[in-house]
């Protein structure tokens, strides 16, 4: 994995916005040429998440079908046992993935929570896998025990550009994010830290959003870039759909603002044509989010993501250990599907966040 540093200029956002506004194939190529600066082209890390406790969540984020204030069907779950989570863990490794996330419906998870997810942490650090977790905003403490147990990256998105915010989300401040971000890094963990769009903002507020990450102390190691994913029932439900070409810009855009991390194509990629999710690898994608339900191999979304990576000569990014760290590497997978056709699964630890 290429480390990311901090900033080395802060960009304003009119340069933010220069960018957006280049021709379509032009800051296409820009990013591309940049990508492969950084990193193989041919190379896309592949995760997978769980929902370690669904449903029942007291934020009103106008995206998410996890609040517990809108009627759409998702029922609130407890907190999985540790036993389940390294069954799913072991299901996710055995497909493909090479980082495992878990994600729990909280807006801040109580000591007692922490205790539990610092053991499945451990458990499926155990198996090789690098560790994500997504459970809210925590505290200094909290950071460290997280830390302390292995976990490798936390997700806690911006969502959105901090003067479109209020009008996704009241319940949690921005400052609140970049706080639990602090924590994150303070601890010595990596973030993983992106947003959301297609919610209705402008192309000028999809500038600020990746001007805002890409001023954050440290670049995150990995930002994921989420589109609109509308669910019946919550406020966004019936927003415009965003132009796919724009979604492929902001693909771009982040590329050349960060251009040693991870970029991944999260919430939304399901709704992409073959053509699009090409278009986003070229522009700088390296990383997939997919979610945990459909891992089963046989599984159609399974089997066209391995065909889209063998037809895009794409290859998955695996995970090895070394000198008692797990990190992700270049090698060929051991399982005979994947080294043949490559595969897809990766993780939306993101959309809930």
């Amino acid at each position: 994995m290429h480390a990311t540093a901090p900033p080395t200029s802060a960009p304003s956002r009119e340069a933010v916005r220069a960018l957006f506004d280049l021709p379509f194939t032009e800051l296409v190529f820009r990013a591309a040429a940049v990508h492969r600066e950084h990193f193989d082209p041919s190379e896309v890390q592949v995760s997978t998440l769980l929902s370690v406790k669904t449903g029942g969540c007291p934020e009103d984020c106008a995206y998410c079908p996890q609040a517990a204030r809108y009627a759409t069907g998702v029922k609130a779950q407890k907190l999985m046992s540790t036993d389940a989570v390294l069954a799913k863990a072991r299901e996710a490794k055995a497909a493909g993935a090479s980082r495992f996330c878990m994600g729990a419906a909280w807006r801040s998870p109580k000591d007692r929570d922490i205790a539990k997810v610092a053991e499945m942490v451990s458990a499926v650090k155990a198996l090789g896998l690098e560790t994500c977790a997504t459970l809210g905003m925590l505290t200094g403490e909290q950071a460290d025990a997280l830390k302390c147990a292995g976990l490798d990256y936390y997700n806690h998105n911006l969502d959105t550009a901090p003067e479109f915010y209020g009008e996704i989300i009241h319940t949690r401040e921005f400052q609140d994010r970049l706080d639990t971000l602090d924590h994150v890094r303070n601890a010595g963990m990596k973030t993983c830290c992106g947003g959301i769009v297609g919610m209705g903002e402008s192309r000028d507020q999809r500038a600020g959003l990746l001007q805002t990450l890409a001023t954050l102390p440290e670049h995150p190691q990995s930002v994921p870039i989420n589109q609109l994913v509308q669910v019946e029932g919550t406020p966004l439900n019936g927003t415009e759909a965003l132009d796919p070409f724009e979604f492929v810009r902001t693909i771009a855009v982040a590329r050349l603002l960060m251009p040693a991390s991870m970029v991944r194509l999260s919430a939304g990629r399901q709704q992409m044509d073959d053509a699009v999710q090409a278009l986003c690898f070229f522009a700088g994608a390296n990383s997939i989010f997919y979610g945990e339900k459909l891992l089963t191999t046989g599984n159609p979304d399974v089997e066209h993501d391995r065909t889209l990576f063998r037809r895009l000569d794409l290859h998955p990014l695996q995970v090895v250990e070394e000198a008692g760290t797990v990190h992700a590497d270049i090698l060929e997978s051991d399982h005979p599907d994947l080294s043949q056709a490559g595969c897809g699964q990766g993780c939306g630890c993101s959309v809930a966040a």
